[in-house]
C-alpha cells in the first residue's frame, strides 16, 4: 500500500540531467517518520550514481542524502520525536538490526544497509532521496537538529561532515599536536580543515593547483597548503604528517601522498572514487605506513558531529540554490565551482 503523493527532481538515464518527477512515499510504518523534506546538500556521490558510475543505478533516481526537514506526521510507535521537530536524514535509511556492526552502532557497515536512494525498502519499494518534497524514515535513521544550527548550514553535516568527523575522531585527546594533512579541499575536505583545526591539529591543505591557497589559509584557518603538482614542495614535506585525510573523489596516484606520512603513518580513505586506486607495496612497507578506509559514519557520531558543530560555534561554507539550479549546480560542482558545497533550499522551490 502506497502513501502520500511525493514531488521531486530524477534523473531518468546516465546523462545524470534532472528534471521534475512525481511519486507516491511508502505507507508509514509504526516506526516511522515522515518530514517535509525542508534543504538538501549536493554531494558527488548523486553524480556518480545519476550517470550510473557506481552502485547499478535504478532509474527513474531521486537523489539526495543530506537531508534537513520538519516531521510532520508519526508512526503509532515514535517516542523519540513530535510533529514539528527539525530533523536531518543522513545516507542510510535502513539496516538489519542484529549483526555485530548494527549492535556495535556501526550501523553503516551492515550488509544489509539500506541506502537512502538507489536501494530498496523491507517492503520492496524503491528508496528515494532528498531531492523531494517528502521523505518516510525509519526512526532510527533520523537524528534532531540541535537548536543553534541553522538548518542549511546542518545539511552537509550529515554525509559530508560525518564522513570526515568519524575517522579523524579516532585523535581527539591527542597529548601532542598532530600533523594533519587534508587531501582535496571540496565539500568533504572543507570540513575535514574545519574538523581537524577544532581538535586541535597543525593542518597542511594538499591541492594539485595554487587556486585554492587563500580559501585554505584566510577563510579555513589552514596552517599550511601544499601543492602536489610542485615536486621541490611535496619533497620538502616529506615525512612530516601523522595522517592524511583524502577526500578526493576522482582517480588520482597514492605514492606521491604516501611520501609525506611520518612513520606508522595513516592514509585514510574516505571518497567513493569510480576506478582503483595504485600503490607499490614499499610505499607502505618500508615506513610501517597505513591504507584505510572509512565510510560515512554511524548514527550516534552523526548526532556528534552535529553537537560539535553547535558546541564549536563553526560554520559550513555552503552556496543555497533553488532546485531549478541543479544541473547547473553539478556542473560547477564539477570542475570545483563551489566554496564550497551547494545546498539545495526544496521547501523554497517549486519541485512540480
Amino acid at each position: 500500500m502506497e502513501g502520500r503523493k511525493a514531488f521531486g527532481w530524477a534523473a531518468r538515464d546516465t546523462s545524470g540531467i534532472l528534471s521534475p518527477y512525481s511519486f507516491n512515499l511508502r505507507k508509514t510504518g509504526s516506526e516511522d517518520v515522515v518530514l517535509k523534506v525542508l534543504y538538501c546538500g549536493v554531494d558527488h556521490t548523486d553524480l556518480h550514481q545519476m550517470r550510473n558510475e557506481i552502485h547499478n543505478t535504478n532509474y527513474p533516481l531521486v537523489p539526495g542524502h543530506e537531508v534537513v526537514g520538519e516531521v510532520v506526521e508519526l508512526g503509532s510507535e515514535v517516542k523519540k520525536f513530535r510533529v514539528g521537530d527539525l530533523v536531518g536524514v543522513g545516507c542510510i535509511v535502513g539496516s538489519c538490526g542484529e549483526c555485530l556492526s548494527c549492535q556495535s552502532n556501526m550501523e553503516q557497515y551492515c550488509y544489509n544497509k539500506i541506502f537512502t536512494f538507489n536501494d530498496t525498502n523491507k517492503d520492496g519499494s524503491p528508496t528515494r532521496g532528498g531531492f523531494s518534497s517528502a521523505m518516510v524514515v525509519h526512526q532510527r535513521f533520523v537524528v534532531r537538529i540541535p537548536e543553534k544550527l541553522a538548518l542549511d548550514q546542518a545539511a552537509p553535516l550529515l554525509c559530508a561532515g560525518v564522513t570526515a568527523y568519524s575517522p579523524l575522531k579516532q585523535f581527539m585527546g591527542s597529548n601532542k599536536v598532530l600533523n594533519a594533512g587534508i587531501l582535496g579541499l571540496g565539500g568533504v575536505g572543507h570540513l575535514g580543515v574545519l574538523i581537524a583545526k577544532a581538535m586541535g591539529h597543525h593542518v597542511t591543505v594538499i591541492s594539485s593547483s595554487d587556486k585554492k591557497r587563500e580559501e585554505a589559509l584566510e577563510i579555513l584557518g589552514a596552517d599550511a597548503f601544499l601543492v602536489s603538482s610542485n615536486a621541490a614542495e611535496m619533497e620538502g614535506a616529506a615525512n612530516s604528517l601523522d595522517y592524511i585525510l583524502d577526500t578526493v573523489p576522482a582517480l588520482h596516484p597514492l605514492r606521491s601522498y604516501l611520501s609525506l606520512l611520518k612513520v606508522d603513518g595513516k592514509l585514510i580513505i574516505v571518497a567513493a572514487v569510480p576506478k582503483p586506486l595504485q600503490f607499490d607495496a614499499d610505499d607502505i612497507i618500508l615506513g610501517k605506513k597505513t591504507i584505510t578506509g572509512s565510510f560515512i559514519g554511524s548514527m550516534e557520531e552523526t548526532r556528534e558531529i552535529l553537537e560539535f558543530w553547535a558546541d564549536k560555534g563553526l560554520k559550513s561554507f555552503i552556496e543555497t540554490v533553488k532546485m531549478d539550479y541543479v544541473n547547473e549546480a553539478f556542473e560547477r560542482m564539477e570542475r570545483n565551482d563551489v566554496r564550497f558545497r551547494f545546498v539545495l533550499d526544496i521547501a523554497g522551490s517549486n519541485l512540480e
